[in-house]
């Protein structure tokens, strides 16, 4: 089985976060400099939130807010679904279907160890495809 720490494996350790207290423009700025669309919002190592693309445009464009004067906190979506290491990629991509989300935190004993997105796991799975029919077609020739 597939498992959510193989994934992590595969890509950067980096984790972007900002705290609560941050206005939406600044955290928008962090993300573009990162080319990331989503981020974290962390108090000390504590898990708060996240604030994805999304929200800035539900939540700050469409309801006509300043994304300068408004902090992360009023328009960061707080009740996450989180995962774990030992979850299975197939429950990823359940939660993410499911949910209609497209970032889900890793935690390992309440910490945040990782940043899931739609992307990685769809690339994730793409790669393990290639490995199996690479695989089929070297049994199949020999």
């Amino acid at each position: 089985m597939k498992l959510v720490r193989h994934l992590l494996e595969t890509k950067s350790t980096e984790i972007y976060s900002v705290t609560k207290d941050i206005s939406v423009f600044e955290a928008l700025k962090v993300m573009m400099d990162k080319n990331i669309s989503a981020l974290l919002v962390m108090e000390y190592s504590t898990l708060q939130g996240i604030f994805t693309e999304r929200d800035y445009a539900r939540k700050i464009i469409l309801q006509g807010k300043s994304s300068k004067e408004t902090a992360i906190s009023e328009v960061m979506t707080s009740k996450l679904l989180t995962i774990t290491k030992e979850d299975s990629i197939d429950h990823c991509m359940q939660l993410m279907t499911e949910k209609h989300i497209r970032h889900l935190p890793v935690l390992d004993a309440g910490v945040v160890v990782g940043l899931v997105s739609i992307g990685d796991v769809v690339k994730y799975v793409i790669q393990d495809q290639k490995q199996t029919i690479k695989q089929l077609e070297s049994y199949i020739t020999s």
